[in-house]
């Protein structure tokens, strides 16, 4: 059976978000393997310092050890090799990981660096993320150039396209709360101000993905194993220059993801798993299309359902 394996980014994070792997060695020793890295106890602060895992510097690694501890999970219990994987943003490194073109040790450096320059790139408090519900793609995009055009020099960019009818703006906190309105006067559902300190994958990330860039070129990177489907052109690439490009303008290019579940789907892909913690992108694919049917692999419970019936 054709099945894929998408990986959640920054939002699914929560205190004890691993506590289904309790009694899996191999999902531990991925954190500690990461915590050795940076020299932090990442299973510590995992399990009781809800600040700190919300703090963009520490949930970036925290995510990508959920998701590769999750894989590592599955592996360890025997499961099938998927077809295809893709992560949501920061979950894409976890993808590469698990295709085998990434090194963990390298993608845990690179994540924490990349979280430090996007929190460099837009002083704290400058930038904001709101999710737009209820509107199509064009009228939140229209939304956006409307609020850019009234607030010369502020920036609003749609960049996380979640499902239909659920769309992330980001930029200037003055624009994206003129975006905001603008957007509930045009017949939005909800237009709801996300807790983040970061105004992901817009045009004000490019300073940080021209330092990710070098930082990247310096990163050894080896041939995917399993198609690794990418945010910023939902494409797979052999090259190796070409995958650290998606990379780059990943950052300041917005996450395609309707477009990707809806490309599985079109190749016969209906069945996926969300390998990490909690369950957001399982409820996305099925707002995506009907389908599509994707399983969160939350506990060791669940890895094994999903190999018996996979």
């Amino acid at each position: 059976m054709n099945f894929a394996f998408f990986f959640p980014g920054q939002g699914s994070q929560s205190l004890n978000m691993m506590a289904g792997f309790d009694n899996m060695a191999v999902v531990k020793d991925t954190f500690a393997e990461a915590s050795d890295v940076l020299g932090q106890d990442l299973w510590a602060m995992m399990n009781t310092d809800a600040q700190a895992i919300n703090d963009t510097v520490n949930t970036q690694p925290l995510m990508l050890a959920a998701g590769v501890a999750t894989w590592r999970a599955y592996q360890a219990l025997g499961g099938n090799s998927p077809t295809a994987l893709a992560g949501h943003s920061l979950g894409e490194y976890s993808a590469l990981v698990a295709a085998g073109s990434l090194d963990f040790a390298d993608a845990v450096r690179l994540v924490r660096l990349r979280a430090q320059l996007m929190q460099e790139a837009v002083p704290q408090g400058a930038g904001a993320m709101a999710a737009i519900l209820g509107l199509d793609d064009d009228a939140v995009r229209a939304v956006c150039a409307a609020a850019e055009a009234e607030l010369s020099g502020e920036v609003a960019e749609a960049v996380n396209f979640n499902s239909p009818g659920q769309v992330v703006i980001a930029g200037s906190a003055a624009a994206i709360a003129r975006a905001a309105e603008l957007a509930k006067a045009a017949g939005a559902k909800r237009a709801l101000p996300l807790p983040v300190s970061v105004p992901s994958h817009c045009r004000l990330m490019q300073p940080a993905a021209a330092k990710l860039a070098t930082a990247l070129q310096n990163t050894a990177f080896g041939q995917s194993e399993i198609r690794v489907i990418h945010n910023a052109d939902v494409a797979a690439h052999t090259d190796i220059a070409q995958i650290k490009d998606a990379l780059v303008r990943q950052l300041y290019s917005p996450v395609r993801w309707t477009e990707t579940v809806a490309l599985l789907v079109e190749e016969g892909i209906t069945e996926s798993a969300e390998c990490g913690p909690g369950k957001v992108l399982a409820g996305l694919a099925k707002r995506i299309d009907k389908s599509a049917n994707c399983t969160a692999l939350t506990s060791q419970e669940h890895i094994q359902a999903f190999i018996d019936t996979h």
